[in-house]
């Protein structure tokens, strides 16, 4: 499976969490990341990154975007290269699994960049763990191509406890 990751320079830690699971041989989840397909340094210049990020999203089939305030805030400034990123996404129609900071279950709007939340853009939002990441990531992407639900979803207790977490 291919998807992109999202995140802020001050969630990288949890990128680099999730690539540590992705090495771990007890741990079942894995991913492709479109970010390292292509490849744009600190000294490109801002259309080429742009154009670069372009050329990314349309590698990626899913995306898990690290649910923060950092990511709200720097997802809906209009500005930053997170936020075209989530212009990308919802241009591209790619499914979003939410993967929230500090482990909570629910939606979590203050999480989830505003133009998904205005959109009524249909998202997942799960906890920061890798079973219910990988759940998502194999279960959602059906739900979501079949267009029948719109905004911020979250999967039941029941769903966590038949995963054991």
């Amino acid at each position: 499976m291919l998807f992109v990751r999202q995140h802020t320079s001050e969630d990288i830690h949890l990128y680099r969490l999730m690539e540590a699971w992705r090495q771990n041989t007890k741990i079942d989840f894995d991913f492709f990341d479109a970010h390292d397909l292509f490849i744009s340094r600190d000294t490109s210049q801002r259309e080429t990154i742009k154009r670069n990020l372009r050329e990314r999203m349309k590698n990626a089939k899913q995306v898990v975007l690290i649910g923060s305030p950092d990511a709200r805030r720097k997802g809906g400034d209009g500005s930053s290269f997170l936020a075209h990123e989530i212009e990308l996404i919802m241009e591209f129609d790619l499914p979003v699994v939410v993967a929230n900071k500090g482990g909570s279950r629910f939606i979590r709007e203050e999480f989830i960049p505003a133009p998904f939340i205005n959109a009524d853009y249909y998202t997942i939002s799960v906890s920061l763990q890798p079973a219910i990441i990988q759940l998502a990531l194999d279960k959602y992407v059906e739900v979501f191509n079949s267009k029948t639900k719109k905004g911020p979803h979250y999967y039941l207790g029941s769903t966590y406890d038949s995963l054991g977490i």
